[in-house]
């Protein structure tokens, strides 16, 4: 179907009726930001990429077939509560047509009087005894439901599972594989959204791996979750007090005392959507979102971080603003050559909007030809905290960053272009929070164009062949792929641009790598201190403009050229099996675009 007859087919009258929900609650810019996210190609184009990477009937004939040497037992936990007949039968159906055997369908009912649930389950029971079932004397809700259910579970494994949804076929027999081979405590997969009538496949939710800043801004990790059963024992199950957000609190709770969390790649569940669910109106359940955000605040009171938790206006996405621990001196270093009028904007941004106020700058001059911007040197050397070092060899931007920061006099080092200016008033503080989390080395910034487009908002490994920037060109008012380009994360990289590190950091792994004079040094870089064991954490909060050209031409001679194809030489020598497969990207996404598109 063209991509046209997709946007028709969805013009129903209840989509209508979503999309006046939504623009009351988004306002007009808002909801049309969304409604350009809700109909890129990704969007309309996944029903026919789901369609031709979901398993062949031939590969799951040979799942079947597979001999498990020292298979474990999964049981999937399902709260149940007044399911309609027609949704319980195709999620029971959807679990014991499973390829993996090993299995239990645990189904704790809190319907009441109503016994629809339990007739429909004991037909089932009949036929198949991996199907356990206990009716419960009350409705306990989400949680005490799903913790009689962990009551009844035999397994080695419990597998949350709610009881309108289904499971694609596949999704035990990959997660069983996992587990034989990684050993995992924590297991997590890909999903989607399907309509009530299982036509259509739509919002496929593409994750990284194990990203606990992005688990603080939402629960990405979502569904499917699987869970060792003797850590789930361990935390006591689910507790009630976070019932519309029980999950989350729960993956919080595994995830801190888990040892090996593995992330599975694959569209392995599918989230039925309907008129009542959490799934398709995000208003309708408001209870649930501020249980999310207890349930982050709380996971920071257990690791013993000082922040503030916070809604969006997307619900269900939230911001954690982590507070600067005393009053650490920051040092900024600013390589430059001429552009005196650059630097000089540069510079005034920073004395007139920074609210923080420890912070010394060094100016590592490279080469110089003007009278004029000797000058300025003159005037700025030694006042506003200002200190300027003299570089006389030849333009090497890691060289010249390494014997800027050799002068610095602070805990915190502050990699700054002469080409950015500051937008947003506390953009070191945000920085510098998270920059002393102790499990953070590098914190990068979101940058714009002059025209409020994103220049900036992370780095993918394996993007254009090496390495590139997500989200460049996309309207400054619009939050990407999953609001992806608007929500603190961890990634592989940040750029140099402007970035934190902790001068610890910057000197447990050597510094910039001086083979690598102009390109892909911040990327080495993220990447040495990111395998020394720091996270490398991407903050949106901290926005500022880099007077980049959109069209700057790097590599326009030859001897550019060979210099350039050097530096992607070195890097693939260091860094292949990063770049082939980045942690915090998903495999099923695009290379060639920057915007989270399928890969095709």
């Amino acid at each position: 179907m063209s991509k046209a007859g997709q946007i028709f087919k969805r013009l129903t009258p209840y989509n209508i009726k979503k999309g006046i929900r939504y623009l009351k609650h988004y306002g007009v810019r808002g909801f049309y930001a969304r409604l350009l996210e809700r109909f890129e190609e990704r969007e309309v184009g996944y029903q026919e990429w789901y369609e031709k990477n979901k398993p062949s009937e031939e590969g799951l004939a040979r799942q079947r077939k597979k001999k498990w040497k020292e298979p474990v037992t999964i049981s999937v936990l399902v709260p149940a509560y007044r399911t309609p007949e027609v949704f319980l039968r195709q999620m029971i159906e959807s679990v014991l047509n499973q390829t993996y055997p090993h299995l239990e369908l645990c189904i704790a009912d809190g319907s009441g009087e109503n016994i629809s649930v339990e007739k429909v389950v004991k037909e089932y029971q009949a036929k198949d005894q991996r199907v356990r079932y206990q009716r419960l004397e009350k409705n306990e809700g989400i949680a005490g439901n799903t913790n009689a259910a962990i009551r009844m579970a035999t397994g080695d494994y419990l597998a949350l599972f709610d009881h309108d949804d289904l499971l694609a076929p596949n999704a035990l027999f990959e997660v069983a594989s996992t587990i034989e081979k990684d050993k995992a405590d924590v297991v997590y997969t890909d999903e989607d959204k399907v309509t009530s009538d299982l036509k259509e496949h739509f919002q496929p939710h593409f994750k990284p791996d194990f990203n606990p800043d992005l688990l603080c801004s939402n629960n990405y990790i979502c569904h499917l979750f699987v869970v060792k059963r003797s850590l789930a024992l361990k935390l006591g199950g689910q507790d009630p007090a976070y019932d519309g957000a029980q999950d989350y609190d729960f993956i919080f709770r595994c995830t801190e005392e888990a040892e090996k969390i593995v992330h599975i790649a694959k569209i392995l569940y599918h989230w039925r959507v309907h008129q009542a669910s959490t799934a398709d109106n995000p208003t309708s359940k408001m209870y649930a979102f501020d249980a999310g955000k207890r349930a982050i605040e709380a996971h920071l009171q257990r690791i013993g971080a000082k922040a503030e938790v916070s809604h969006t206006k997307d619900l269900g996405f939230y911001r954690v603003k982590y507070q600067v621990q005393g009053n650490p001196k920051v040092s900024i270093v600013i390589p430059n050559k001429d552009e005196k009028e650059t630097l000089k904007k540069c510079l005034e941004s920073i004395w007139q909007k920074t609210t923080y106020s420890n912070y010394e700058i060094i100016l590592v001059e490279n080469n110089s030809t003007t009278r004029e911007i000797r000058d300025y040197y003159q005037e700025l050397d030694g006042k506003n905290g200002v200190r300027v070092v003299y570089w006389d060899k030849e333009f090497n931007y890691s060289a010249i960053n390494n014997f800027g920061i050799s002068y610095a006099k602070g805990e915190y080092i502050l990699c700054l272009n002469n080409d950015i200016t500051v937008i947003s008033p506390e953009w070191m503080e945000e920085l510098l929070a998270n920059c002393q989390r102790p499990e953070v080395g590098i914190v990068g910034a979101r940058l714009y164009y002059p025209d409020n487009t994103i220049q900036h908002a992370g780095i993918v490994l394996g993007m254009g062949g090496c390495a590139g920037s997500l989200f460049v060109g996309l309207a400054r008012s619009r939050g990407g792929y999953l609001h992806k380009a608007a929500l603190q994360q961890d990634l592989s990289a940040v750029t140099a641009a402007c970035f934190m590190v902790k001068k610890e950091a910057f000197e447990k792994v050597g510094g910039f790598e001086e083979k690598l004079a102009v390109a892909f040094n911040d990327v080495d870089f993220c990447l040495k201190v990111r395998h020394a064991g720091y996270l490398v954490v991407y903050d949106p909060y901290a926005e500022l403009y880099h007077h980049e050209s959109k069209t700057r031409g790097y590599e326009n001679t030859e001897a550019k050229k060979r210099r350039f194809q050097e530096e992607i030489e070195y890097m693939r020598c260091h860094w292949m099996p990063d770049i082939l497969r980045d942690p915090y990207y998903n495999e099923n996404l695009s290379l060639k675009a920057s915007d989270y598109s399928l890969r095709s």
